[in-house]
């Protein structure tokens, strides 16, 4: 997916703080079931909030970026726990204007 800008990732940012995660990643780390049922919860809702339960921050991240390439999505926010994560549904439901 291509990049999006500031303006994008602050109006997702905002859309994003009454989310619940719907998907957690647990000690373990990525497996395919994880990517797989993270794909389907991108299907379902476009932007999605993932709680990952791993101490490292960089591994974290790692996970992020991981997600993201696997998933062709693009990552909104990483605070503490939490990632953000968005992609475009077809049509798209989330107006980005």
């Amino acid at each position: 997916m291509s990049p999006i800008t500031l303006r994008q990732r602050t109006l997702l940012r905002a859309l994003a703080h009454s989310l619940n995660p719907v998907v957690s990643i647990g000690e373990a780390g990525l497996s395919p079931a994880i990517i797989s049922e993270t794909d389907v919860a991108l299907k379902s809702h476009e932007l999605i909030k993932i709680r990952v339960h791993s101490a490292d921050r960089q591994t974290r991240a790692n996970m992020l970026a991981e997600l993201c390439s696997a998933t062709d999505a693009v990552a909104v926010q990483h605070i503490g726990r939490v990632l953000v994560i968005y992609r475009p549904a077809s049509p798209p439901r989330i107006r980005l204007t």
